[in-house]
């Protein structure tokens, strides 16, 4: 068990490295986008569209800017990750090693979950010291387990896409079709209640709506949705995807073939 550990920690340990290592792609870009987002929609747009309930509009988009970002970057980092190990063929040192196959799902996720973090914590330092915002965090405890949460279950779900690929397109069809739309239509710019009848009830069905809303509550103190939907869906999702990436470790799908 002991040398599982030390497999698990050097993997974690390889994927928190190569972060670091290249931080102006990984950590400085998430950066300079809230910087520009909270200026066009916080500064030049947000005066004009007034508040949203009791909070200022700059303030009702910073969660849901946030959560964009982690999104991005947790599942960006594994898929490309784990691709790029594939493709290179680096990855048969791990498969031919010790390692449990859980550990190796878990060690590739948690590169994700760090990568996460890192851009939250950065996020955050940038929103504190950003002129005209006057955010405190009401739940910090729940902030936490929203963004990890949410950063491993697209962690799990870059770890899944980059088994199923084939192929540098296959890596960036979800994100590009998949992921962008879900996000900017997941309420992070604007209220449910904004909405028409129809596609109100239509973004009942998207996933990212209901975890903005809980990192909304959990910054702000009132949200659109129950938190309890984003939790169970969270949690549900994250069991889900891990099984089905250890399933298709185990069979060796697109790295044994």
């Amino acid at each position: 068990m002991r040398n599982d550990l030390v497999g698990l920690l050097t993997i974690v340990r390889k994927e928190t490295l190569r972060i670091l290592r290249i931080w102006t792609q990984t950590l400085l870009p998430p950066v300079i986008n809230i910087v520009l987002y909270l200026l066009i929609f916080g500064s030049f747009i947000g005066s004009r569209v007034g508040s949203i309930g009791q909070d200022s509009y700059i303030n009702f988009i910073v969660p849901g800017l946030i959560l964009m970002a982690v999104i991005a970057n947790s599942y960006g980092n594994v898929s490309s990750s784990f691709f790029s190990a594939k493709f290179q063929k680096n990855l048969e040192e791990i498969l031919v090693s010790p390692v449990p196959d859980s550990f190796i799902v878990l060690g590739y996720s948690f590169g994700g979950i760090v990568r996460g973090l890192l851009v939250t914590a950065c996020l955050v330092g940038v929103v504190l010291v950003a002129p005209g915002l006057d955010l405190k965090i009401q739940h910090p405890f729940l902030a936490l387990i929203v963004l990890l949460l949410t950063a491993s279950f697209f962690s799990f779900g870059g770890l899944l896409n980059a088994l199923l690929a084939r192929k540098f397109d296959d890596v960036s069809f979800i994100p590009t079709f998949i992921l962008t739309p879900l996000t900017y239509l997941g309420g992070v710019f604007y209220p449910l209640s904004g909405l028409p009848e129809f596609w109100a009830k239509l973004s009942l069905a998207n996933p990212v709506f209901h975890m903005v809303s809980a990192l909304r509550y959990a910054f702000l103190g009132s949200a659109d949705l129950p938190l309890s939907y984003a939790l169970i869906f969270l949690v549900a999702g994250n069991i889900a995807l891990f099984l089905a990436c250890l399933f298709y470790i185990k069979r060796g799908q697109g790295i044994r073939n």
